[in-house]
């Protein structure tokens, strides 16, 4: 009798023993899958989100779009890409771009790219030559200043271009209304370029 009491506390002892070693394999197994999934699943969802938002990039975030709006070749092989023209809150219209230098020769940045206003030429080198024309509605947008006359368009650098290198740009102008979708976009040395409003 005692004989079967010792074995049977032997065989419950040993079922115990093997019940919490087999919860803690899994325990252990469970909370290791679960570290991989975690590890992958968030991978994978940013992986999967990064590639919905650099697909969508060029509607969710205009100022890096892949494909420019409009190439024009200008003097001296200059080329200005246009990225985008988007409509932004209170009014303005931003255009974005970026000028490149495809030629094997350095280039030297005209004069005529600060425009002929004195005030506005005295800020250093700027774009405030640029314009939009909205040919429908007869109307001429300048680039606009700020209250110490600064244009607000990329301003201030280098007026030299080396060769194959790029300099980016943006200009701000009053938005032109709502009914508007296009514009010509006039900057000297360049010919003009129709761009499609954001």
């Amino acid at each position: 009798m005692s004989m079967r009491h010792m074995s049977a506390m032997r065989r419950v002892g040993t079922a115990a023993l093997l019940s919490s070693s087999l919860v803690f394999a899994l325990a252990a197994c469970g909370g290791g899958g679960e570290e991989k999934d975690s590890g992958t699943s968030p991978s994978s969802a940013s992986a999967t989100s990064g590639g919905d938002k650099g697909g969508t990039a060029p509607e969710a975030a205009p100022s890096t779009p892949s494909d420019p709006i409009a190439t024009v070749k200008g003097d001296k092989g200059i080329e200005m890409s246009v990225l985008q023209a988007r409509r932004d809150a209170g009014g303005f219209l931003t255009v974005e771009g970026d000028f490149k230098n495809a030629t094997s020769n350095g280039f030297s940045v005209p004069v005529s790219w600060m425009g002929t206003e004195q005030a506005v030429a005295s800020t250093g080198n700027s774009l405030a030559a640029m314009t939009l024309v909205d040919s429908k509605g007869k109307k001429r947008y300048y680039v606009l200043r700020d209250t110490d006359n600064r244009p607000l368009t990329t301003y201030g650098y280098s007026s030299f271009i080396k060769a194959g290198e790029s300099l980016s740009f943006f200009a701000q102008f009053p938005a032109p209304p709502a009914t508007t979708t296009q514009v010509a976009l006039q900057f000297p040395g360049f010919p003009s370029t129709t761009i499609e409003l954001s």
